[in-house]
């Protein structure tokens, strides 16, 4: 499946970058770091094994382990006119069969805030993967990008179920973006997990769902 096909078919003249929650009309904006404390920055801490168990909880349930996604990853380049080289070693730590690494697909674009480009001197690099749930262990990595804990992933990862039709967003630590389709879809999700959406959205997210 190809990104741009899916997002046409799917999520029409959404543009995929954060925050997600607030540019579509279906979704649900989880909470995922509670009582946050900068003394709580290590591996085995309360707060981050609670944003792990959150993290990998919902994307569980959302996502089963022999299904294929869409992982999409984007890389802002630093405006030096230098090509970008990293191509695999984006994914390639959190790959548990190399083989799958020859499906993945490179494109380089427009910087995807082109609000905070006025000069025009950046450029997104997309990095686009097919494969099994199973084939890609990347979250934990995703909620310690802002951490200081290994591993950790800097850039902004989606994935996209083929089969469910969603888009699940871990934005930091903080918490997530969850997009569907239709309530029905997250309706199983949105009822097992409502404690945890984030109390500044949840009326919002109520009406969608009623």
């Amino acid at each position: 499946m190809v990104l741009n096909d899916y997002m046409n078919e799917f999520f029409p003249n959404l543009i995929l970058r954060p925050p997600l929650f607030y540019n579509w009309k279906i979704g649900i904006r989880f909470e995922l770091g509670v009582e946050w404390d900068r003394e709580y920055h290590y591996l085995n801490s309360p707060y981050v094994q609670g944003v792990y168990k959150r993290a990998v909880t919902l994307f569980e349930s959302l996502h089963l382990q022999d299904e294929k996604i869409l992982v999409v990853v984007d890389v802002r380049d630093l405006g030096d006119g230098k090509p970008y080289k990293q191509k695999a070693r984006i994914f390639s730590p959190y790959i548990n069969e190399k083989s799958v690494l020859y499906k993945l697909r490179y494109t380089e674009m427009p910087y995807i805030f082109p609000e905070d480009d006025e000069d025009g001197k950046y450029k997104t690099h997309r990095f686009t993967l097919e494969c099994k749930v199973s084939d890609t262990p990347l979250l934990k990595a995703v909620c310690n990008q802002d951490l200081g804990i290994q591993p950790s992933i800097f850039h902004r990862v989606y994935f996209l179920n083929i089969k469910r039709k969603t888009i699940f967003h871990v934005y930091d630590d903080r918490g997530c973006d969850l997009l569907a389709i239709s309530p029905e879809s997250i309706r199983d999700i949105y009822n097992t997990y409502n404690d945890w959406i984030l109390d500044y959205d949840k009326d919002e997210i109520d009406k969608v769902f009623r």
